[in-house]
């Protein structure tokens, strides 16, 4: 992490011949590099998941993207092995204006011009505010990325805020001004973040925190030290 009054973000992720990430495709982990600040990784479970909840890859009618980094669009990578299908065959991909606009730059985070080539005639481009389903609204949240979205999930009085990477760890929810070391625009990513925090705290709210590890559900919560992330109860 560091001050949003650092200098130009540098990406962190870990580096392959032609990208900074690896795909994962098949349920596996890979362990923790000596040197990096990346931990252990785990995933390739979403198909299996998706069988387990009674649905299949083609019954999902759109992804929601919150940003065009490698570790947020793997399933949207060229087709699974074993089929000239994408995983998810019938679905568009959602994502801002801003977001798309930019997607040339993107090569350094792990996505590059085939990605966008397989992702480009499914993407369909939303706006801030613009209700994707029922109950489903685009928040722009910009900083991390040029165009980077959170998903507000609505039910009667109750709502959840999947913020994506507009904060990588619970300490940002203490420290707003904190940003992590591939942001785009720290200054825009840390004022964005303080009104994230700020919503995370009203009642009937739940934040989704894609990248803090066990306790991804949660509110932000005065505590003796001041904010804090304090996970939903299971």
């Amino acid at each position: 992490m560091r001050s949003s009054s650092a200098g130009p973000a540098h990406s962190t992720g870990r580096s392959t011949p032609d990208s900074n990430v690896h795909f994962v495709r098949s349920s596996k982990s890979l362990a923790a590099e000596p040197g990096s600040p990346i931990g252990a990784l785990h995933g390739g479970d979403l198909l299996e998941s998706l069988a387990r909840a009674g649905r299949t890859p083609a019954d999902i009618e759109a992804v929601a993207v919150t940003h065009l980094h490698g570790d947020h669009v793997g399933w949207l990578a060229p087709p699974l092995l074993g089929s000239d299908l994408p995983a998810f065959p019938q679905a568009e991909y959602l994502l801002t204006e801003d977001e798309w606009a930019a997607r040339h730059t993107m090569e350094a985070h792990g996505v590059g011009k085939d990605l966008i080539d397989a992702m480009a005639p499914k993407v369909r481009t939303v706006a801030d505010g613009q209700e994707i389903f029922p109950g489903v609204t685009v928040r722009l949240v910009p900083g991390h990325t040029p165009g980077h979205t959170a998903y507000v999930i609505a039910a009667g009085e109750q709502r959840l805020i999947a913020f994506g990477d507009a904060m990588h760890s619970p300490i940002q929810v203490r420290h707003p001004e904190w940003s992590a070391a591939p942001d785009h625009d720290t200054v825009q990513s840390a004022d964005f973040r303080r009104r994230l925090v700020a919503e995370l705290q009203e009642p009937g709210t739940i934040g989704f925190g894609v990248h803090f590890a066990d306790m991804v559900f949660g509110h932000a919560r005065h505590d003796g030290n001041g904010l804090a992330w304090h996970p939903v109860d299971a």
